[in-house]
């Protein structure tokens, strides 16, 4: 009998976002049955677009990195990703502002980086260049280990790299704040700001998450920026149409209402319409405290989940502007004036007056996002996961302050341009996808233990439960995410 048809299972996959996709993708190629279940009119989760009139955005991630991982997943299937996918490369990886006039950017070219940097800024080149090389050997000596492979399981700590990276300990900054690494390292405060800001990439505080997180330039500097052709939808439509053609099975529209469980092992599914789907493996993709508060019932393992502290959340203003301005790029940032006090109100569940504002902007590269002479503005500001908050208060409010802010520092009057609007707060994000109390990244990364803390990507009480995305190890972020599909993978023979 063929060794594949010996092998092959029945997966249930609940969740389409880019973990579940890529998991499909990996199972369907080893010849199993996949069936994934969405809540959502289409695959993405988070990943996926919308028009406000003649304006496309793309929801939620809009900083795509190491490409190569969903490369691999075409090139696994035996495709050719570029029949599937293209994407380009960014010059200009970010644009930075202060309200004092101080500008800056950076680019693919690790050289043109530090020079830039040292010229507008005011930093040694040498302290520059050996930061970046800083963040390099922090992801050579424990991103392969810890990101691509499971912590929960006893063959990673097996490995003679795993032994390498523990003489390392002392170089990775374990007990020092990334914020204070970042001070020790820079003469300049807004040099300090710019590394910090890179711990809301997994939605973490850098004046408590520890200096390790100062792996994170890395990826954007050691792999390169890159804006997919059509947007980032064009990542869940690529992976959707490969698990497509490799006999996936989608079924759109459709809740889960239960895990079925008996013992140790999970038996499949209950979707809300009572249909029973019995499986092999169950793979969730879906938070993993809904997972346990929802469709296992399990109460006490979902409050196990919420001993951690959660992650960040984002305030979201998704603008129609009829304008364009030339001196903004794909990605930039207009810092606020007081960092730490800006983090001291996302501890406290509120907001600052001077938030920090990121301006995602695909027209700059994709046709057809804005109307000619138009831009689509992703306008985006960090704040606290929903504790029950005021949000239609602190949305109008914040608004207030985003608008003075860039209108000051770019000489306009950004209100008067808006065309067409759309608001998202936390608590729309829990409700539209899932995430529980709007937290982009699950648990936050702000103790030295949050990486150990992160649930498994196998169940502790079920032989054949599997999770994956940005609520398990390790982490969020569409690389993590690949990541979690990839440890999933090799876990399921």
């Amino acid at each position: 009998m063929d060794q594949t048809l010996q092998h092959k299972k029945k997966v249930v996959i609940v969740g389409s976002g880019i973990a579940g996709l890529a998991c499909a993708v990996r199972l369907a190629a080893k010849g199993h049955e996949v069936i994934v279940f969405e809540a959502g009119d289409g695959p993405g989760g988070k990943l996926h677009e919308f028009r406000l009139g003649p304006y496309r955005f793309d929801f939620g991630p809009s900083l795509f990195t190491m490409p190569h991982l969903v490369d691999d997943l075409f090139r696994l299937a035996g495709k050719s990703p570029s029949d599937y996918f293209k994407y380009s490369q960014l010059d200009i990886l970010c644009q930075y502002f202060w309200d004092d006039g101080t500008k800056t950017h950076t680019y693919a070219d690790l050289d043109r980086t530090i020079q830039r940097l040292s010229a507008d800024l005011g930093e040694d080149a040498e302290k520059l260049r050996s930061h970046f090389e800083d963040s390099k050997s922090k992801y050579e000596a424990v991103g392969k280990i810890f990101l691509e492979k499971s912590l929960h399981d006893l063959s990673t700590w097996m490995t003679r790299g795993v032994v390498k990276a523990l003489f390392k300990i002392p170089s990775l900054h374990l007990f020092s704040t990334m914020h204070d690494v970042n001070a020790r390292t820079f003469q300049n405060k807004k040099t300090i700001q710019l590394f910090d800001r890179y711990a809301t990439y997994n939605g973490s505080n850098p004046y408590k998450a520890p200096g390790l997180l100062n792996i994170i330039p890395h990826f954007e500097y050691g792999f390169g920026a890159f804006i997919p052709q059509n947007g980032m939808n064009d990542i869940s439509n690529a992976l959707y149409h490969l698990a497509s053609d490799l006999g996936v099975s989608f079924q759109f529209n459709t809740k889960i209402k239960t895990i079925t469980a008996q013992q140790n092992k999970v038996g499949g599914v209950v979707t809300e319409r009572g249909e029973k789907i019995e499986a092999d493996i169950v793979v969730s993709n879906m938070d993993a405290y809904y997972t346990y508060k929802h469709l296992l019932t399990n109460e006490n393992r979902a409050q196990n989940i919420l001993k951690q502290e959660r992650s960040s959340s984002a305030m979201i203003f998704y603008w129609g502007i009829a304008d364009t301005f030339k001196e903004l790029d794909l990605h930039n940032i207009f810092f606020s004036a007081d960092y730490q006090k800006e983090y001291q109100h996302i501890s406290e569940g509120t907001i600052s007056d001077d938030p920090t504002v990121y301006i995602n902007i695909t027209s700059k590269y994709v046709e057809g996002d804005a109307p000619e002479d138009h831009e689509n503005w992703f306008t985006m500001i960090n704040v606290p996961y929903d504790r029950g908050q005021d949000w239609q208060m602190m949305a109008q409010i914040a608004r207030t302050h985003v608008l003075r802010k860039l209108s000051f520092i770019l000489k306009r009057d950004i209100a008067t341009l808006i065309h067409q609007e759309r608001i998202v707060t936390p608590d729309i994000i829990d409700k539209k996808t899932l995430s529980y109390t709007g937290s982009l990244y699950g648990t936050s990364s702000n103790d030295r233990m949050a990486a150990f803390a992160r649930h498994p990507n196998k169940s502790p009480d079920f032989d054949n439960l599997f999770f994956l995305g940005g609520s398990v190890h390790p982490g969020g972020g569409i690389p993590l995410c690949l990541f979690s599909a990839s440890i999933v993978d090799d876990m399921i023979p």
